[in-house]
């Protein structure tokens, strides 16, 4: 079927606060001559985390609009709330039940904060044949992919993405006990993933700054999962990817302080059980509060080179190798 392309813009409420004042974004709607399948892609579903926005404005230049086969629905702002704060959460005076909007999709348009923008969004996600969530994490993070462990539509979207590594998160019942604790399965990838809908989690390194190395990697990786989906025509430009599962492996710190990292700790490297993660100490005593470890083998693929730290703060983070 041929049609006019086109690209319009929408206004969307997501919410009201007390006041009156409606939550709003923008959702770009880019639409081909040719029929095809629909993509989502939205970022800033945390608000420090702005490469994501940054990609999309980059995609939306470089758009060849007359050679799409299908549609592209792209969200740079999804969560204006955490975005205003440059924050991940939202404060618990508009959202005291769900802080985090990635716990609680689909939503519900009679919930929350949260909930509700959750569900304005949904019936955009509902609509698409595929999903890409774009996050960012801390400097010292090795960009890659999380896919549903197991759900091979959801991995050759991860691979066409086109990071060095692939994390497959295992979910519902093959899920350890941390995963629910978390309430992961309030995750936008998840719940898709629920709807027979293929989501990826890019997560391109550095947050709260545009980091060129970054957005390039995101624009690069949108234009691929579109080719890979037949929106675009060619193939997607790929590497091949170390793919390693539950990314759960976090150590946290047991005491708040200033954390001193193991220097010979390089990012990509293989850990094991028992090796040295860094020191917390009472920066006014010296007193050593913490000597971290790493609780398991696997692969190292964030370290915090944050200074100051609270107990909980996550200082590493190991994924196995599959």
């Amino acid at each position: 079927m041929t049609r006019s392309a086109r690209h319009r813009r929408e206004d969307v409420t997501l919410a009201r606060l007390p006041s009156g004042v409606r939550v709003s974004t923008t959702v770009h709607v880019y639409e081909g001559p040719e029929a095809g399948p629909t993509v989502y892609v939205q970022a800033a579903q945390h608000g420090r985390e702005v490469n994501g926005t940054e990609v999309l404005r980059r995609v939306h230049e470089k758009l060849p609009l007359s050679e799409l086969s299908g549609r592209v629905v792209a969200v740079p702002v999804a969560n204006p709330v955490t975005f205003d704060r440059v924050g991940y959460t939202a404060p618990a005076s508009l959202d005291s039940v769900n802080g985090n909007m990635n716990r609680v999709w689909p939503g519900d348009d009679e919930g929350s904060l949260h909930e509700r923008m959750a569900a304005a969004l949904w019936a955009y996600v509902a609509d698409a044949d595929a999903v890409v969530d774009l996050h960012t994490g801390s400097p010292d993070l090795l960009t890659h992919v999380v896919y549903p462990h197991g759900d091979g539509e959801a991995r050759a979207l991860a691979e066409a993405f086109g990071t060095d590594l692939l994390l497959g998160e295992r979910r519902g019942e093959d899920a350890p006990d941390e995963w629910h604790r978390r309430d992961f399965d309030g995750k936008l990838r998840v719940a898709a993933a629920r709807e027979g809908i293929p989501a990826i989690t890019p997560e391109l390194a550095h947050c709260r700054e545009l980091v060129e190395p970054a957005v390039e990697a995101g624009v690069r990786g949108v234009m691929n999962v579109l080719r890979h989906v037949g929106v675009l025509d060619g193939q997607p430009i790929t590497t091949d990817p170390v793919v390693a599962r539950n990314h759960l492996g976090r150590v946290d710190a047991d005491d708040s302080g200033l954390f001193r990292p193991n220097p010979a700790l390089e990012l990509g490297e293989r850990v094991g059980a028992g090796d040295d993660v860094g020191t917390v100490y009472d920066p006014s005593t010296y007193e050593v509060l913490h000597r971290a470890t790493f609780d398991r083998d696997g692969l190292l693929y964030a370290i915090s080179r944050e200074a100051t730290v609270k107990a909980g703060d996550r200082l590493a983070s190991v994924a196995i190798h599959d």
